[in-house]
């Protein structure tokens, strides 16, 4: 017996708009992500980080886009029959995400179409705009989402 999901391909048409999230970040979680997997000074040692061009401790765009998956992974990704992503397109670090940040996620759905090799599969196309607590975009990314569908 196959898994029965909440969301598929034909729940997300082209202008569906999804926001969720709200996660707050500590200055000790965001050193402690860089010094694992992207362990510039500015992103852990917070007198290199006040003589940087930031002026103190930012996170690592990497962490901004875990972030992004975690959240999205919380809002609906864990309850939608998706087979993966073939990868993104666009990836923009805007505004420094700092201590104390609280983010949030706007997905927009550009483009859902059946893929032509298999049918039974349908891809979208989406926007994720991050967003901080003063509603300031801090990163953007596009791109692909693989889901099965519903109706084949």
């Amino acid at each position: 017996m196959s898994k029965q999901f909440k969301y598929y391909w034909e729940d997300f048409p082209v202008g569906k708009v999804i926001e969720f999230g709200g996660y707050t970040l500590t200055q000790d979680e965001i050193v402690r992500f860089a010094k694992e997997f992207d362990p510039q000074p500015f992103h852990i040692d917070e007198e290199a980080a006040k003589h940087s061009m930031f002026g103190g401790i930012i996170a690592s765009g990497w962490h901004t886009c875990a972030l992004c998956m975690r959240m999205t992974c919380d809002a609906y990704l864990l309850e939608t029959a998706s087979l993966g992503s073939p990868g993104l397109e666009n990836l923009r670090w805007l505004k420094p995400v700092r201590p104390g940040d609280t983010l949030r996620v706007r997905c927009v759905t550009l483009e859902a179409r059946p893929m032509e090799s298999k049918p039974h599969i349908g891809l979208v196309r989406n926007r994720w705009e991050v967003l901080n607590q003063h509603n300031e975009e801090v990163m953007q990314m596009e791109g692909y989402g693989m889901l099965r569908r519903r109706s084949h």
